[in-house]
């Protein structure tokens, strides 16, 4: 299934569909016809697999990144660039990320700011980079102090979303993409009952097909597009937090899912929402066998000191929360009020 950004003529497809990392060399000499070299920005882990060798039709060279959110650091980034200057690399040539979510956010900011911009395309190897990462063109590395907070917009030539790649991804990775399944699947009030009978395939394009919809309404989140951070800002705090101590104990997707249900409660304390509201993201987030719990080894001090780092705050604390209207962003609330909700919420385990 073929979906398309709407942004004029910087718009771009995002295809969904077995086998679609085959139409790379098609999509660049369409969309980028002067080009003559190709980057492909991967990491050894995915090279290892048999499905990964990809065609560009240029001459190609292929780098490889760090693993994971080790993958979005500057040093990190330094090393791609110099690497496109050794290679030179002119305004013509195409980067291809060719990974999960770190990866299309390293290479995808690395060809926004080589030569002030060359064009990139993004093949996701990874759920949460098919439903999320890859689309809308956000990039960026992360800060000690916070995830994503130096980036730029950048949109692809093209997405290339191949649900095939994701046979060979371990379980854990495939539940953690589901978190921002789930986030899609909130959004739309859709409800359980179709969701227990969806497969992958239909999972992916109800998520791409709300993030087009959206990034073409609104591409700099000037608007409506910060919708997309629903249950994002506990999640990045926990990220933070978890990155700090050096361990893989929470991925991406599992923050977002924790941080879905505590957005419901925190809507529901602020009377925005019923009772059923916060049963239903119970639901879909049960449907999808995602952890809602949040353990108490994040102290609460801990995590509201990470939230005001969130990208959304303007020194103070923000969140996506339903409400009568809809979803809209909150801003201003108490830190004190925050954490009394996020204690309840860590009684609940």
């Amino acid at each position: 299934m073929n979906f398309h950004v709407e942004l004029g003529d910087r718009g771009y497809d995002v295809v969904v569909e077995d086998g679609a990392r085959q139409r790379l060399a098609k999509l660049i000499a369409e969309r980028s016809p002067r080009a003559q070299s190709a980057v492909v920005v991967t990491t050894s882990a995915l090279a290892a697999q048999p499905w990964c060798e990809v065609d560009t039709g240029l001459a190609q060279h292929t780098l490889y990144a760090p693993d994971g959110e080790s993958a979005k650091t500057f040093m990190a980034l330094e090393g791609l660039l110099d690497s496109f200057a050794e290679l030179r690399l002119s305004r013509d040539d195409v980067v291809v990320a060719l990974g999960g979510g770190a990866v299309t956010d390293l290479a995808g900011f690395a060809a926004a700011v080589y030569l002030r911009g060359i064009g990139v395309v993004q093949i996701p190897t990874s759920l949460v980079g098919q439903v999320d990462a890859a689309i809308g063109g956000k990039t960026g590395i992360n800060l000690r102090a916070g995830k994503n907070l130096v980036g730029s917009f950048h949109q692809p030539l093209g997405v290339l979303c191949d649900p095939t790649v994701l046979t060979s991804l371990p379980e854990r990775e495939r539940r953690s993409g589901l978190g921002e399944v789930a986030k899609c699947w909130i959004l739309e009030r859709r409800d359980v009952a179709s969701l227990h009978r969806a497969s992958l395939p239909e999972l992916i394009e109800v998520s791409v097909g709300l993030k087009v919809v959206i990034v073409s309404d609104d591409e700099r989140e000037g608007r409506r597009r910060v919708l997309l951070n629903y249950g994002h800002t506990l999640a990045h705090a926990l990220e933070k937090i978890a990155l700090s101590r050096g361990s893989d104990e929470l991925r991406h997707g599992e923050a977002v899912a924790i941080g879905l249900a505590f957005a419901a409660r925190l809507a529901r304390a602020l009377d925005r929402v019923s009772e059923d509201v916060v049963t239903y993201h119970d639901e879909v987030l049960g449907t999808l066998e995602l952890e809602r719990h949040l353990s108490n080894s994040y102290g609460t001090d801990e995590i509201l000191d990470a939230m005001t780092f969130d990208k959304k705050a303007r020194h103070d604390l923000s969140f996506v929360l339903d409400g009568p209207e809809g979803f809209s962003l909150v801003s201003g609330l108490e830190r004190a009020f925050v954490g009394n909700v996020l204690d309840r919420f860590k009684g609940e385990s």
